[in-house]
């Protein structure tokens, strides 16, 4: 790369919280929607519509007229949807999720990302909120991260979780453990998504987890089919399934953390049981994937404190080297995701090798 490239890039780097914000503000002020289903607004008509000065209004949409989203016409200095005018509502609706999120939950603690580093815990937590501990700790005492951050889990959920059952197999009558299963919605898809008579599935996680977890299975009605386990991953994972589960969960680790849950769950698992494990990855040519760009601050810096992505190949060998055999290592394929997707995510199955 050419050192004029290269300030290409800083350049890149430079201008990219301003630039989010600038289209976040346009949404929080409620501008766009004073231009929806109107023939165009000026900015003094914008600004008496948002409580805003029309010259503030004008330096906002400098930026949105650069990227198309709006449109601006000379003559009569009014306003209109571009770009922004022909996104579906779906589509719009997840991409303000991420973008409420991204607000909430990193543009402040990624502040204070290397320091995160050094200390290995998410230092802005500390700092803003006065939480020792990590995002998913702080999400139930902080109504503002669990608002943001539950939105946009639960539309990655509804949109990942079908793909992920249609990609794995689960016996009739078998025994399963999803690992990790917080309150116990894991549990509930898979038992919706695999229904055969004798099915059971439980929920391990720690044991202040259960309450919650029980009122929900019987808030759905599978108190039979599905039960609560409490115990710590890190020390030992209940025996005798045949199948395990694990969501959204390695990434938060790093290799020791990782290796210490999949020989746990080696052990958990009958011989020939099989584990399938759902998760954010990074793609075999980093070059062309957009996750990079999020994970590092988002896991270092706003959650964990460590942890990230691997690459498929990456989990797949973590397998081996915990005693499994791995059966398949499928990632989404770019071509179907929406073109706003930060992320593609993996599946990997395995079976307990005889040992």
């Amino acid at each position: 790369m050419t050192g004029e490239r290269t300030l290409e890039r800083f350049r890149d780097y430079l201008v990219g919280p301003a630039r989010f914000m600038n289209v976040m503000s346009c949404f929080e002020l409620g501008i766009v929607d004073a231009l929806r289903g109107s023939g165009g607004r000026t900015a003094d008509e914008l600004g008496n519509q948002v409580d805003a000065a029309p010259e503030a209004i004008e330096q906002l949409m400098q930026l949105l007229v650069k990227d198309d989203l709006v449109t601006y016409d000379e003559e009569s200095g009014r306003y209109a949807l571009a770009g922004l005018g022909a996104l579906a509502d779906d589509d719009l609706h997840r991409v303000l999720a991420i973008m409420k999120m991204v607000k909430t939950v990193m543009l402040r603690q990624s502040f204070h990302l290397t320091e995160s580093v050094r200390r290995r815990r998410p230092v802005g937590l500390e700092t803003i909120y006065g939480y020792q501990g990590n995002l998913y700790g702080a999400l139930a005492e902080h109504d503002d991260l669990r608002r943001s951050w539950s939105t946009m889990m639960d539309a990655v959920t509804a949109h990942i979780d079908p793909w992920f059952f249609d990609n794995i197999d689960v016996a009739t009558g078998a025994r399963v453990l999803d690992l990790a299963g917080n309150t116990g919605l894991g549990a509930i898809l898979a038992y919706r998504a695999k229904e055969s008579r004798g099915l059971r599935v439980a929920t391990f996680d720690l044991p202040e987890k259960e309450a919650e977890c029980l009122r929900n299975f019987k808030a759905h009605d599978v108190e039979e089919h599905c039960t609560f386990i409490g115990g710590d991953v890190f020390r030992e994972v209940p025996q005798g399934f045949d199948v395990v589960l694990i969501k959204h969960f390695l990434d938060m680790f790093d290799k020791p953390q990782v290796m210490q849950i999949l020989r746990n769950t080696h052990q958990a698992l009958n011989v020939g049981g099989q584990v399938n494990i759902l998760g954010p990855v990074y793609s075999e040519d980093i070059k062309s994937s957009s996750a990079v760009d999020f994970f590092p601050t988002y896991f270092l810096g706003c959650s964990m404190g460590q942890g990230g992505p691997q690459k498929l190949s990456t989990y797949a060998r973590w397998l081996e080297e915990a005693g499994f055999t791995v059966t398949k290592a499928v990632a989404q394929d770019p071509a179907e995701m929406p073109a706003d997707a930060l992320v593609a995510h993996g599946i990997l199955c395995a079976t307990k090798n005889d040992r």
